[in-house]
C-alpha cells in the first residue's frame, strides 16, 4: 500500500474549487490527464509535487530534496538513481514523468 502525501488530497480539493463543480465534471478527464502528463522538474519540484509521482511518498520526496540541496542540481534524470530509496524499478516507473531543468548562464558579461 503506497503512502500518499496529505498535500495530494488538498491539491485535488483545491482543483475542484478552482474550476467549479460544473467545469470539473465536464472537463474532469482533461484536468486529470494534464496532471498525469505534466513532467516534474527534479531541480525545482516541491515535496508536494514530488509526492504526485507514482511510488514517491513523503520520505522519498524529502530524500530527493535533501540530495538536491547537498549535491546541487540534478544534471540528468538518471542522477535520481543516486538518491537513497530510488531503485531501477521505481526509476523506470517515474522516468517519463520527470525532467531536469538546465540553468542558462548569462554570457553577456
Amino acid at each position: 500500500m503506497r503512502k500518499s502525501c496529505p498535500f495530494t488530497m488538498l491539491f485535488a480539493v483545491l482543483l475542484l474549487f478552482a474550476f467549479g463543480s460544473t467545469t470539473v465534471t465536464a472537463s474532469g478527464p482533461a484536468v486529470s490527464m494534464k496532471l498525469k502528463t505534466e513532467r516534474v522538474d527534479l531541480n525545482r519540484a516541491s515535496a508536494e509535487q514530488l509526492c504526485a509521482l507514482p511510488g514517491i511518498g513523503e520520505k522519498k520526496a524529502q530524500a530527493i530534496i535533501d540530495y538536491r540541496l547537498k549535491k546541487g542540481n540534478f544534471s540528468a534524470v538518471e542522477d535520481l538513481l543516486r538518491v537513497k530509496g530510488i531503485g531501477e524499478k521505481l526509476f523506470e516507473k517515474i522516468k517519463p514523468r520527470v525532467m531536469v531543468s538546465v540553468k542558462h548562464h548569462d554570457l553577456s558579461h
